[in-house]
């Protein structure tokens, strides 16, 4: 008898399954909203999709009487803008600190305790610290992003430096090559893709923070007009964006992970179906 955990499915099987699970919640919500709406025609919790759909067509279509620009655009390009900027000084500070915690033990010894405890702070505790000292502008927002993800990415990518073989660090110095170009030329190729890696699952984290922050403080983002029209009810509006933030959110760990793919062929050639 063939064992279960040896059984792969096909491609067509793999489609289904991993379509399934939104079908079913997808058929939860139908009846859900169904029973509420025959109970009361006016009901706001659980809007039928129908709803949800024009709501989301004057969302992207219609522009705003105050501004005269289209709330979801102006929102997505906003919050888009927060979240790389905040990703990608984290990560830019996560390869440079990192690799120097993990390839050289004067600095590992010095400055690896201090960033495990900054690790260990939750970032939502020192918002009112940033508010204070940074305002309450774009900055703020910004260093959010940048305190919540950027001890994650260091230790990682230390510990994906540590744990490259010692030969190949070996050979390098037997070959003549100094600390600089042992970093530049062995250790850093090795972990930049590591490094996508990361992003991809920090990224998760960091839209849970840029939304907060937009949520306390700003005029625009996808955050911000979530939490706006929350005392409204106005569910047809807070569920289109959840999915359109759903959906950014994915194809972002997508792109990455096709970059990583074209131009790391190697790092992937062990995954399953390659």
């Amino acid at each position: 008898m063939k064992r279960l955990i040896n059984q792969r499915p096909g491609p067509v099987s793999t489609a289904a399954l991993a379509l399934l699970p939104f079908v079913v919640l997808a058929l939860v919500y139908l009846l859900a909203s169904d029973a509420r709406l025959a109970e009361n025609p006016n009901d706001k919790l659980l809007p039928s999709f129908t709803t949800l759909a024009e709501s989301f067509v004057r969302l992207t279509s219609v522009p705003s009487q105050r501004t005269g620009e289209i709330l979801l655009w102006q929102d997505t390009g906003a919050s888009l803008r927060r979240l790389a900027q905040g990703v990608g000084i984290s990560a830019a500070i996560g390869l440079i600190l990192g690799v120097a915690l993990g390839a050289i033990p004067l600095i590992r010894s010095g400055f690896a305790p201090f960033v495990a405890v900054l690790s260990l702070i939750p970032p939502m505790a020192v918002l009112p610290v940033l508010f204070i000292v940074f305002g309450l502008g774009e900055v703020s927002k910004v260093v959010l992003i940048i305190v919540g993800i950027t001890p994650f990415i260091v230790r990682d990518l230390q510990q994906r430096v540590q744990e490259l073989p010692r030969e190949l660090i070996i050979k390098a110095q037997t070959l003549g090559a100094n600390s600089w170009q042992i970093v530049l030329r062995v250790i850093l190729p090795q972990v930049v893709p590591r490094l996508i890696d990361a992003v991809r699952l920090s990224l998760g984290t960091a839209w849970l923070f840029l939304i907060s922050a937009e949520a306390i403080a700003a005029t625009e983002g996808l955050g911000y007009r979530i939490f706006l029209v929350r005392r409204y009810l106005a569910m047809d509006v807070i569920l289109p964006y959840v999915v359109w933030i759903t959906i950014l959110a994915y194809l972002t760990d997508f792109l990455l992970k096709q970059i990583s793919r074209r131009a790391f062929p190697w790092y992937h050639n062990g995954e399953p179906g390659r």
